[in-house]
């Protein structure tokens, strides 16, 4: 194998990882359920200690659920602003129906703000909170009607309090209190209930996400990311629990801590329970086509009199892992850097340190290629030392092509002779190459996932390096520099197919190319220019050696 054959290799590899990773994407993704149509449910097994999820609002596993009337007008909300979040919240149940991410556009040089909660008709994807159990206020016919002091809420310092009230006819009050702070997606979600009746209270919080399962039909196949649900939980650090899982059987797993979540590109909303208590996390899905994920917190009794404070975090916002992991073990692994994670962890600690410098995404990918080129030179040398001797027996390679023509088995005896009399190894171009792969993949991974990245500007014509060039100069280039390095290195491939297959090398990649994000294109054009600069600098000083070899021997 010469290093020109390993082109057609890696592309080969990489058109399959594609593939495959859509492939999977796939099957994970699932299209609009019909809302004529009733799903079957699997149901987790009866629990007397943990209420089960069974509907829209999980229920207790006994029947002693009140049914406490409500009135409240459809849409009767108030809304909250911050210097990062602008939340709408319904009064009825205190649920979170929309959330604007301030700092982020929904498409790049627009002022509409990227929405990762809504409720749309057709479309939803909401955080949901109450007590349930014996005595919860919570339960799948009324949802509790909280009322506030004001309609809206801005943010003035460094955090802010909106507290909502819900007071039963028994005299006991809920406070629903949700805390934000300053440059944090992350918010507390509270409850503190006064016993004021004359018997003991039995309850548990609950939180969960709840989402249409649509296609996001955003997806392309060199840039496929996943949109549905994940948790974490003692058995399993980090678990993607796709659309078609929820709908195959209901998740019912009972773990110390843990966390759940719903997954999009860039953007993560998580429900994060005491990390202290063991919490059930359930899935559901019902009729609407509505996917479910959610945690249950331990039932707590409050005796006539006493008061009880319950709570939890939400996060909704970009996959900060920093952040992520504050929150709680293992939640940045929402940012899926896939089998490559190893890599790609050092690669976006690299990219983060040096963007910190040079302000500037761009630069950073082009340092940190710099930086990949070096520490691979030594083996760079070794593999153009070993094309340059492959270009020196060239004209003897050329002469048995002439002398063996179509006899294969002794043109390939007469090869492996000549490379030992000459000390030349066909496999010394491979290993350098080959090792661009893994690091090709893993800053793709991080491109993908990053969301600092996301419409993150370089220069000129590329102002979104996660986004395709649009242009597509870069891969242009690209397939110019890959071409100008096919020309420069030697071919000792004989077969004809092979031949013409090698010479369209740099047309298939700036085709595969194209569709690239435009911080990967600059990657592999800057290395190509490298390698470029490299060759032509060895190949340089191995012919100075050799013109000093034959003055010597000519003495």
């Amino acid at each position: 194998m010469d290093s020109q054959r390993t082109i057609l290799v890696i592309a080969l590899l990489v058109l399959s990882f594609f593939m495959f990773q859509q492939w999977q994407l796939k099957g994970v993704n699932t299209p609009g359920i019909d809302a004529t149509s009733t799903p079957e449910v699997a149901q987790p097994a009866a629990n007397n200690d943990v209420p089960q999820a069974t509907g829209d609002i999980p229920v207790a596993t006994n029947n002693d659920t009140p049914t406490t009337e409500t009135t409240a007008i459809e849409g009767d909300s108030i809304v909250v602003s911050t210097d990062v979040l602008r939340v709408e919240i319904s009064l009825r149940g205190g649920d979170l129906i929309k959330s604007e991410l301030l700092q982020h556009a929904e498409t790049l040089g627009e002022e509409a703000r990227y929405t990762i909660l809504y409720q749309r008709p057709g479309n939803l994807h909401i955080a949901q909170s109450g007590l349930i159990g014996p005595d919860g206020v919570d339960n799948a016919e009324t949802r509790p009607v909280f009322s506030a002091q004001q309609r809206t809420y801005e943010m003035r310092g460094d955090t802010l309090v909106v507290p909502l009230v819900y007071q039963q006819e028994d005299g006991t009050q809920v406070t629903k209190t949700y805390s934000f702070r300053r440059g944090d997606y992350a918010i507390n979600v509270d409850y503190q209930i006064v016993n004021n009746s004359d018997r003991a209270k039995t309850m548990s919080m609950y939180g969960q996400l709840k989402q249409t399962m649509l296609d996001g039909g955003r997806d392309s196949m060199f840039m496929p990311t996943y949109r549905g649900a994940a948790y974490s939980a003692e058995s399993n650090r980090y678990k993607k629990y796709s659309f078609a899982d929820i709908q195959d059987s209901a998740l019912s797993n009972n773990t110390p801590a843990g966390w759940v979540a719903m997954l999009e590109h860039y953007f993560v909303t998580a429900w994060v329970p005491d990390q202290e208590a063991t919490n059930r996390l359930y899935t559901n899905n019902n009729a609407l086509g509505e996917g479910m994920i959610g945690f249950i917190g331990p039932a707590h009794t409050v005796a006539p009199g006493e008061t009880l404070e319950l709570g939890g975090a939400l996060y909704m916002g970009p996959k900060n892992q920093a952040r992520l992991k504050e929150l709680a073990e293992h939640l940045n692994l929402t940012v899926d850097y896939g089998f490559l994670w190893w890599l790609a962890q050092p690669i976006y600690w690299l990219l983060s340190l040096l963007q910190s410098v040079v302000i500037n995404w761009g630069l950073a990918i082009i340092l940190v290629t710099v930086i990949i080129k070096s520490i691979l030179y030594p083996l760079t040398k070794a593999q153009y030392v070993s094309m340059a001797k492959m270009r020196k027996i060239a004209p003897k390679m050329k002469e048995m092509r002439e002398r063996f023509g179509d006899d294969r088995q002794k043109m390939s005896a007469a090869m492996m002779k000549m490379y030992k009399e000459e000390k030349v190894n066909p496999l010394g171009g491979c290993l350098p190459m080959l090792l661009q792969l893994p690091i090709f993949l893993a800053l793709y991974w991080v491109l993908l996932e990053s969301p600092e990245i996301r419409h993150a500007d370089f220069m000129l014509w590329i102002n979104d390096l996660s986004s395709r060039d649009p242009y597509f100069i870069l891969p242009l280039l690209m397939g110019g520099s890959m071409w100008l390095m096919q020309r420069l290195q030697p071919t000792p491939v004989t077969d004809p197919m092979q031949q013409k297959i090698l010479q369209f090398m740099p047309i298939i990649f700036t085709v595969f190319f194209l569709f690239f994000p435009a911080g990967l294109v600059l990657y592999w054009l800057v290395s190509n220019l490298i390698s470029i600069t490299q060759m032509t600098w060895i190949y340089r000083q191995i012919e100075k050696q050799d013109e000093k070899k034959s003055k010597a021997k000519a003495r």
